[in-house]
């Protein structure tokens, strides 16, 4: 994916992992807790033996969801 697709990528995920954990990040954090949990949920999803993100597709978005919201729970239990 290009640089600019995983910006836009990240701020949809970090926008709805938002709204589903009911915090308000903003948009500059809201697109890096959607890259970082993509990164995240690939990451964790290769434990399970299935694959991480690999495009701009279903999967894709539901894993990275399931990362920026294990993130934003890390984040909210440190703070």
């Amino acid at each position: 994916m290009g640089i600019i697709l995983w910006i836009v990528f990240g701020a949809i995920v970090g926008w709805i992992a938002s709204i589903l954990m009911d915090t308000n990040e903003g948009l500059v954090l809201d697109i890096i807790l959607g890259i970082v949990g993509s990164v995240l949920g690939g990451w964790l999803m290769s434990f399970f033996g299935k694959g991480g993100v690999t495009g701009f597709n279903l999967y894709s978005f539901l894993v990275a969801i399931f990362g920026a919201i294990i993130l934003i729970a890390i984040v909210n239990a440190l703070r």
